[in-house]
């Protein structure tokens, strides 16, 4: 009697256990096929809002050392606008040499992971510093 059974892990070290202890207790009754990888339109929206996210704290930092190098305070951003954003990795290309099957995990890992960039413009508000002495009087 065969069966087969596919599971769906959204953890890579609950994978690996899983398969170890699949391996342990049952040794050569069991095969287990190489890992298929690939992203859930979720988990692709969440990169994308990360790196957006991120790529308007990086402005907003670069902006405050711009701002104390005049001897300015930065203020609430005015407009932030998301010019382009870019996708690449997150498969498995057909075009590749081995099949995948000859992959090792390592590289099924690589070709899997997916990247993301986001440039960003943003307008800040610049508040000039009051002078400590005027504060004073």
């Amino acid at each position: 009697v065969h069966s087969q059974v596919c599971i769906i892990f959204s953890d890579f070290g609950k994978m690996q256990n899983v398969c170890n202890l699949l391996t342990e207790k049952l040794g050569t009754s069991v095969t287990i096929s190489p890992p298929h990888f690939y992203h859930t339109p979720e988990a692709v929206d969440t990169l994308r809002r990360q790196v957006c996210v991120a790529a308007v704290g990086n402005t907003q930092r670069k902006a405050q050392e711009v701002c104390r190098l005049f001897g300015q305070a930065l203020g609430k951003p005015l407009l932030i606008r998301e010019e382009e954003t870019k996708e690449w990795g997150g498969h498995i290309d057909s075009h590749l040499p081995n099949s995948p099957d000859s992959l090792t995990l390592q590289e099924r890992i690589q070709n899997a992971t997916a990247y993301a960039s986001c440039r960003v413009f943003a307008v800040f508000e610049i508040k000039g510093k009051e002078n400590r002495r005027n504060k004073l009087l």
